[in-house]
């Protein structure tokens, strides 16, 4: 006969190992999503062995890692955070590659903090809608970028009932980004819209803007 001590000590690693696999189950989701959304991106950035490209917000830098590989060892990923310990995440991440083709950088509220026309392409992926002060932030981006280089906006539209992130324009209707805003707000700091997949991941959606040839 089990006792009920037994049976609750029995319960809880039960409950422990399903919550453990439910954490590595989800890892292994984020990067799948990681390398399908590199997968779009670099066909649609035109990546290829020694392209320098930058990651805006990197979060775990999953995406980062992905790109790091398409670009390969003659490349360059530029990778950015505001947080400190995601920026201390990135680093060790940076740091741990076999092929040291990552450089993190510290990113502002109002500047990428990227070398000027440094990147063959830039992305950024549910950044946009968090950014305070998106006006010098889009001239950065376009500073940030050699002429005729694409930048790639992943964002959702607002949902409903939400409202914007604390110290974001108030304009955006809720948490997260008009794409038609997007645009217009892009274009304003002299970039050209190319694309718009008619597809990207769950609500999400993908805007490509081109910094035309010759502007500095």
């Amino acid at each position: 006969m089990i006792s009920q001590g037994w049976f609750r000590i029995g319960r809880r690693h039960v409950v422990l190992a399903l919550a453990l696999g439910a954490l590595v189950l989800a890892a292994c989701h984020g990067q799948a999503q990681d390398w399908k959304d590199a997968d779009k991106l670099a066909t649609l950035l035109n990546w290829k062995p020694g392209s320098v490209v930058a990651e805006i917000g990197a979060g775990d830098g999953g995406l980062t890692l992905a790109a790091a590989e398409r670009v390969g060892p003659t490349g360059r990923v530029y990778t950015t955070e505001l947080d400190p310990k995601k920026l201390a995440a990135l680093e060790t991440l940076a740091a741990k590659q076999k092929v040291q083709n990552i450089t993190v950088v510290k990113g502002g509220e109002a500047a990428t903090n990227l070398p000027r026309e440094c990147c063959d392409s830039i992305f950024m992926r549910s950044v946009y809608h968090h950014l305070t002060q998106p006006a010098k932030e889009d001239a950065s981006l376009f500073q940030s970028l050699k002429p005729g280089g694409l930048l790639a906006v992943i964002d959702s539209l607002p949902r409903e009932g939400t409202k914007p992130p604390k110290g974001v324009p108030k304009n955006r209707g809720g948490h997260g980004m008009p794409k038609q805003l997007l645009v217009d707000e892009l274009s304003a700091a002299g970039f050209q819209a190319l694309t718009i997949p008619t597809y990207w991941h769950g609500e999400d959606y993908c805007v490509v803007f081109r910094k035309p040839p010759g502007r500095e």
